[in-house]
C-alpha cells in the first residue's frame, strides 16, 4: 500500500473532522497509525516505512490520548469561562444513576467535588463509575441515559473553581 500526499491529507482531514484520537489502517503488509497526543499529531508507519511524519495540529483543544478530561474555553456574553470537559475513558453504555428510577448522580447546576461520581458506564457487564477530576459546577450533560458512548466522547462540561 503506497499512500500519496493527497490521500494522506484526506485521511488526516477525516480524522480531524471526526475528532478521532487514534486511527489505524493496515493493508498489504503496511500499517498507518495516526494518533493525536494533546495538540500534536503523529503518523507512525510500520515496515517498510519506519519514519515518523508530524501531522498538522488539529484545530481547537483536545484530550491527551488515554485521558478522559480536556479543558476547553466557552464564551458567555463578552467574558470567557473555563470549562473542563469530561470525556468517556471507555466504550460502553452511559447511565446517569445507579439504577433505574434512582435520582441521577448529577444534574446541570450541581456543584461537584474532585472524586465525586458523575455517571456509570457499563462495559462488558461491568459497571464503571466515572469520577470528576475537578471541583466545579456541571454546566452541560452531553449524553442521555441509556445511550452508547465511544472512547473520548464528551460526557459533561464543568465550570471549574
Amino acid at each position: 500500500m503506497i499512500i500519496n500526499l493527497d490521500q494522506l491529507k484526506e485521511i488526516l482531514d477525516l480524522a480531524r473532522d471526526h475528532e478521532l484520537s487514534e486511527l489505524e489502517i493496515e493493508q498489504e503488509g503496511m500499517r498507518l497509525r495516526i494518533r493525536r497526543d494533546g495538540l500534536v499529531g503523529h503518523i507512525l508507519a510500520a515496515p517498510p516505512l519506519a519514519a515518523a511524519v508530524p501531522a498538522p495540529a488539529p484545530p481547537g483543544p483536545s484530550a491527551v490520548a488515554g485521558s478522559p478530561v480536556a479543558s476547553e474555553a466557552g464564551v458567555a456574553g463578552d467574558s470567557e469561562i473555563e470549562l473542563a470537559v469530561v470525556k468517556s475513558p471507555i466504550v460502553g453504555t452511559f447511565y446517569r444513576s445507579s439504577e433505574p428510577g434512582a435520582p441521577p448522580f448529577v444534574e446541570v447546576g450541581t456543584t461537584v467535588k474532585k472524586g465525586q461520581v458523575l455517571c456509570i458506564i457499563e462495559a462488558m457487564k461491568l459497571m464503571n463509575e466515572i469520577d470528576s477530576e475537578f471541583d466545579g459546577e456541571i454546566v452541560n450533560i452531553y449524553v442521555e441515559a441509556g445511550q452508547p458512548v465511544q472512547y473520548g466522547e464528551r460526557l459533561f462540561a464543568i465550570r471549574t473553581r
